[in-house]
């Protein structure tokens, strides 16, 4: 990644068509990954979590988990950082790099985190980091294997089910 710009809140990056992140740009990712953990807003767990996620066209938006009183109703950072991407029309991506304040081990995405990346492709590059910038790389697949996503939906299904149950009045 030679240079980034930033235009209407999105950075674009000027490592075109590669399908292969140099290390430079892995870096840079991650690094932008921790910049927007800094933004969580977690005072219920204090758990810290950041993504920058990659686009085809290398623009990379970022997110954290934002958490709320009603527990349930928090959002995670990766979510955060996909729902922004898809808001501005973006609907496959090349990389996510997801950070936290974890020493000992390597983050990982929720299993509602890696369902919703795998919504939009089970080839993508997920980078799992530490605060000092060591990471494990994945891919959706291996986070989630033998996944349901979209494909599934055009299967051929059983349509005619029996009713068994007679209605309850």
């Amino acid at each position: 990644m030679d240079q980034a710009k930033f235009s209407d809140g999105v950075m674009h990056t000027k490592d075109r068509g590669s399908t292969h992140l140099s290390q430079e740009t892995v870096k840079k990712l991650i690094h932008q990954s921790q910049e927007a953990k800094q933004h969580s807003y977690c005072p219920y767990s204090k758990f810290r979590v950041g993504a920058a996620l990659l686009t085809p066209d290398n623009c990379v938006f970022t997110g954290c988990n934002v958490e709320n009183a009603c527990y349930n109703l928090g959002v995670c950072a990766e979510r955060n950082a996909i729902s922004k991407a898809v808001s501005e029309g973006y609907r496959s991506f090349k990389a996510i790099a997801i950070a936290s304040d974890m020493n000992d081990q390597f983050i990982s995405p929720c299993g509602g985190c890696r369902q919703f990346i795998r919504e939009f492709g089970s080839n993508c590059d997920v980078y799992l980091s530490k605060p000092d910038g060591s990471y494990l790389k994945m891919k959706v697949d291996e986070l989630l294997p033998v996944s349901f996503g979209p494909e599934e939906l055009s299967l051929k299904k059983v349509f005619d089910i029996p009713n068994d149950t007679e209605p309850v009045l």
